[in-house]
């Protein structure tokens, strides 16, 4: 009989079958995930997802690349005078660029250009290949290589949290120009890619786009380049700097050679033409531009600081967008404001060297005529020159003292021949030379709508960067009375109110004490005469400007002169009406006096009129501005009383009779200054239509004439203003006109009867010019109204 079946046993080993299915389940969900990120992780990154990947184009960028172009600065008449920029470049057309630079292009970087659409597979293939095998990497397009140029893609401001880590940011910049490259292909045709690839490049010494890149090398344009031209060009590609034909030639030299056998190679060049180009030499006609083009000048600063400023608040970048900034400058007469001021300074300075030649010492002297011991010694420390010495050789005083009087070649400013010359100097030797010269500074502005119409800084803007213009200030000496006489016309006095001409003490409290002032004639003498307020201040008198200063009130002074137009901080001194109340500018004192000019309304100065973007649309208008800071009356006074210079006997202005100026019955106003030891030499003056300061010194109030013969502002500064008015007259073309000034519009009472008086002019051909303002005419029909405070 057989035994019963036995109970069914279950496998030992069958638990253990979990575990392959949960490894196979979680391989599964691994490449779930994976396949999810690879085909989320395009749209991730472009996205930006949580700020991870970093900023890529938008499509506003891509359909309108902004390509970085130089912002160009033209003259009121359009002449252009330079440009800004970080990346030097000029789009062109690809018709206007030789067929030999795509060829080349495409042969060296892409040669299956036309046979992808962004991304090169067969490349990129090849060159994991390499990385893999120890080599280096590569295979991107021209597509994307103009990604990366174009948008920028792996600058640190488009890199994301995930960028900074090592390989990870490489694989996430090569995403974002595949994708960017993608886009393009679809958005442009492959001409269009080639055009912006060209003129985006950078071909080295900042060099920027294909037509800057052919001047800079061979001063030619893009259309005219031949193959082994273009073939050196496109070889720096990919290494601007390792490539660059002036600094590394053998090198350059090697990498053009290669593009032209990879041409061969590519079938645009035959074996006979390969070696025909190969065997020419590099010809370079090098011709470097900077990040600031074009003549080097004194008003640049003050206009790329007025651009700047107004980019940074409008989103605007001065160096990039490609702006068109149009100035008040005129070329033509800031030409003639340069020649005047290069003539008169080259005259002048051969005067100065002569005059403390002959009493053979250096011109640095005190107050008493003697030369200053250890001048330039104690100068140069004030110099960042001699603070990097310092600095080098610190705690080695005897290495120091050797590295000043180490002498060596050096290129320095001169008056002869082309105003540069070579010679072996010491820094001591150096700054001795450069101390002997005397400079100026001029500046011309219509005083109806504030336009800057001249601005010369200085002698040479290569040797001297100093602005005499704005950033210099000295003493005004004698140019700063006016400012007396118009606080006293705008209260009460008038042209004919009179002062004696006598020694007078000025008694003052200064810090709690008393003081006295006793202030000299410039010819230490005094004729007694009772002077009408013009005629003194045509012969700058200054007992009287004394005598009248204390009468209306320093403090006073120093109010009406900052209301017309001086900026800076003043002294209310008893001295001030001489000059001596604080330093001021050029720019200041024309501003202030065109205010005399313009009715009494102040012209805020101005440069620039309007700024254009890249495609000549106008993004900003800058209108003149204006305030009226005193009546009209007191401004046409103030335009009769600066007249007196040339039409009250002895006027120091007297001197412009040799100038070609008195035609037309043609009127100028002006006004000299010389400060007390004839540092400063000024000349204000004033026509119909414009005004000009000029100021002229020494580098340090130390350096200067001894006397009034060579160093007052009639000498010194006044033959400026009258050889710059000549040459302006001349031009037809700037429309500025000989003739009187406009019809004055206040009555005249029994205080204005000097005005009817006024003295007739001695020059023969000069008699009729004498009417003034057709003031007889009006003076029994009440169309000449008297100031309120007057009646």
């Amino acid at each position: 009989m057989s035994a019963p079946d036995s109970p069914k046993q279950v496998s030992p080993t069958r638990p253990a079958r979990r575990w392959p299915n949960i490894l196979s389940r979680t391989l599964w969900g691994f490449f779930v995930v994976g396949l999810g990120v690879f085909l989320l992780y395009p749209i991730l990154v472009s996205m930006n997802f949580l700020f991870l990947f970093g900023k890529s184009p938008s499509l506003e960028e891509l359909e309108n690349p902004k390509v970085e172009q130089p912002s160009e600065v033209y003259t009121a008449d359009g002449v252009l005078m330079g440009r800004y920029f970080r990346e030097n470049r000029y789009p062109v057309r690809l018709n206007e660029m030789s067929p030999w630079l795509t060829k080349a292009l495409i042969a060296t970087e892409d040669v299956r250009y036309y046979d992808h659409s962004g991304i090169d597979a067969t490349a990129i293939a090849r060159a994991v290949a390499g990385v893999v095998r120890g080599g280096s990497g590569g295979g991107s397009t021209i597509t994307q290589q103009l990604a990366k140029n174009l948008y920028k893609t792996r600058r640190d401001e488009n890199t994301g949290g995930l960028g900074h880590i090592p390989l990870l940011g490489t694989v996430i910049s090569k995403t974002k120009e595949w994708l960017t490259s993608v886009e393009l292909e679809r958005r442009y045709t492959k001409d269009e890619i080639l055009r912006l690839y060209l003129n985006t490049v950078d071909y080295g010494s900042s060099s920027f786009g294909i037509k800057v890149a052919s001047k800079t090398f061979f001063s030619t344009s893009p259309d005219s380049l031949q193959p082994e031209q273009a073939a050196m060009l496109i070889g720096a590609v990919n290494a601007p700097t390792a490539y660059n034909a002036r600094f590394h030639p053998e090198a350059a030299m090697r990498r053009r050679n290669l593009v032209l056998t990879r041409m061969g190679q590519a079938g645009y060049l035959t074996p006979a033409q390969v070696q025909e180009y190969q065997a020419r030499p590099l010809g370079l006609r090098y011709q470097v531009e900077k990040h600031v083009d074009g003549p080097e000048n004194y008003f640049r600063g003050a206009i790329s600081q007025q651009v700047s400023d107004w980019c940074k608040e409008n989103g605007y970048d001065m160096y990039r967008d490609g702006l068109r900034i149009y100035t008040t400058l005129d070329s033509r007469m800031q030409t003639y404001a340069e020649e005047a001021v290069h003539e008169r300074m080259k005259t002048l300075q051969r005067q100065f060297d002569n005059f403390w030649r002959n009493r053979d010492q250096n011109p640095w002297v005190d107050e008493k005529g003697k030369e200053i011991p250890n001048f330039i010694e104690t100068q140069i420390k004030r110099t960042e020159q001699y603070k990097e010495l310092a600095e080098r050789y610190k705690g080695r005083p005897e290495e120091l003292e050797a590295a000043l009087h180490r002498k060596r070649k050096m290129a320095v400013f001169t008056w002869k021949g082309d105003g540069v010359d070579s010679l072996e100097l010491s820094p001591l030797d150096s700054l001795a030379y450069y101390k002997h010269f005397l400079h100026a500074g001029m500046m011309t502005m219509d005083p109806f709508t504030g336009q800057i119409k001249a601005w010369v800084g200085g002698l040479d803007y290569k040797f001297f960067q100093y602005d005499h213009v704005k950033q210099g200030k000295r003493q005004a000496g004698s140019t700063f009375k006016p400012f007396v006489y118009l606080t006293a016309l705008d209260n009460g006095y008038t042209p004919c109110d009179r002062i004696q001409d006598k020694r007078v003490t000025i008694n003052y409290i200064e810090d709690g004490k008393p003081m006295e002032w006793q202030p000299d004639n410039v010819t230490r003498e005094y004729t007694g005469m009772n002077m009408t307020l013009r005629y003194a201040m045509a012969r700058s008198v200054n007992s009287v400007t004394a005598q009248l200063t204390e009468k209306v009130g320093w403090d006073n002074v120093a109010k009406y002169a900052h209301k017309v137009g001086i900026r800076s901080k003043l002294l209310p001194v008893p001295s001030i009406g001489l000059g001596s109340g604080g330093d001021v500018s050029v720019y200041e004192m024309v501003n202030a006096y065109s205010t005399f000019v313009n009715q009494g309304f102040r012209p805020e100065p101005m440069l620039i009129t309007r700024i254009e973007d890249q495609n000549g649309n106008v993004i900003k208008q800058f209108d003149p501005q204006q305030k009226r800071v005193i009546p009209t009356e007191t401004a046409w006074l103030m335009l009769y009383m600066l007249r007196g210079g040339m039409e009250e006997p002895g006027g120091t202005s007297q001197a412009l009779w040799d100038y070609e100026l008195w035609r037309k019955n043609n009127q100028i106003g002006g006004k000299t200054g010389t400060t007390s030891n004839y540092s400063d030499g000024w000349y204000m003056g004033v026509t119909k239509d414009l005004v000009t300061g000029v100021w002229v010194g020494g580098e340090d109030r130390s350096i200067h004439f001894q006397g009034s013969q060579q160093g007052e502002g009639g000498r010194m500064a006044l033959p400026i203003f009258g050889k710059y008015m000549e040459k302006v007259y001349r031009d037809p073309d700037l429309g500025i006109t000989m003739g009187p000034f406009p019809q004055a519009t206040v009555k005249i009472n029994k205080k204005y009867n000097c005005i009817t008086e006024e003295p007739r002019r001695r020059r023969v051909e000069a008699v009729d010019s004498i009417v003034v303002d057709n003031l007889l005419e009006n003076l029994n029909n009440g169309t000449v109204p008297v100031p309120d405070s007057l009646k």
